[in-house]
């Protein structure tokens, strides 16, 4: 075998080896990292995203972050009771916390099992519900939050008609 030819197998091998443990590490991490401890509403606000690329949140002002919330013409108590049976239809959720007005729900990913935190907050004077998603892991998240908080917005919709 040419020497070019091995050192190119040699390569591919060690960029195997290297990708395997990269994926273990992360797989590790994503159910050992522990919810961050500035979750909830504090004055009315969900806490900011943080600079990272994988949050949402309609309380944003930065465009990369930003979404619109969900609408609702019903009581709180209906809206809350409505998100949540959109959440637990989802695969891989968990409630963490369920207050009157406030929804924590964590979201696994298929495969490597990363968790996203998802927050409600009820808005009765406008009648909206803010939320934020971040994932805990990995720094980007290829849209997913985004993509999840929209389907969501559908699910929600496609309840009340």
């Amino acid at each position: 075998m040419p020497d070019v030819l091995k050192f190119v197998l040699r390569f591919a091998i060690g960029i195997g080896i290297a990708a395997v443990v990269i994926t273990v590490i992360l797989a590790i991490l994503a159910r050992v990292v522990k919810s961050p401890a500035n979750l909830g509403v504090r004055d009315g606000k969900l806490a900011p995203c943080p600079n990272s690329p994988n949050c949402v949140s309609t309380q944003s002002q930065d465009p990369r972050h930003q979404i619109a919330p969900i609408p609702y013409t019903t009581s709180v108590p209906e809206a809350r009771a409505r998100i949540l049976e959109v959440i637990h239809s989802m695969p891989r959720t968990t409630i963490i916390t369920d207050a009157p007005t406030y929804i924590h729900a964590e979201f696994r990913t298929k495969g490597m099992g990363y968790v996203d935190d998802v927050e409600f907050t009820f808005d009765e004077t406008v009648q909206v519900i803010h939320f934020r998603s971040s994932s805990r892991l990995p720094y980007w998240d290829w849209g997913v939050n985004r993509e999840r908080m929209e389907d969501i917005r559908a699910a929600f919709e496609a309840a009340g008609q």
